[in-house]
């Protein structure tokens, strides 16, 4: 990764991944970083078995993906 964060970011970062109700679009908007880097500082700040449960638990889950989501609410009206 080109681009160094602090600790407290990289925290935020991982803490809002977690969050079930904090999809990608917000953490794009709120921290300016992408799914992809998310992803990056998920791999390289967690433990193998740690990063593996993430993402196995974030995978096609509709709610950390806001078009998605939104797109299953129309559905369900």
């Amino acid at each position: 990764m080109a681009q160094l964060y602090s600790e407290a970011f990289i925290n935020d970062i991982i803490r809002m991944a977690w969050a079930d109700e904090i999809s990608f679009d917000k953490i794009k908007k709120d921290r300016g970083l992408s799914e992809a880097e998310v992803i990056k500082i998920m791999r390289a700040n967690l433990k193998a078995s740690s990063f593996k449960l993430w993402r196995k638990r974030v995978s096609g889950r509709s709610s950390k993906h806001e078009k998605r989501s939104k797109l299953l609410q129309q559905e369900a009206e």
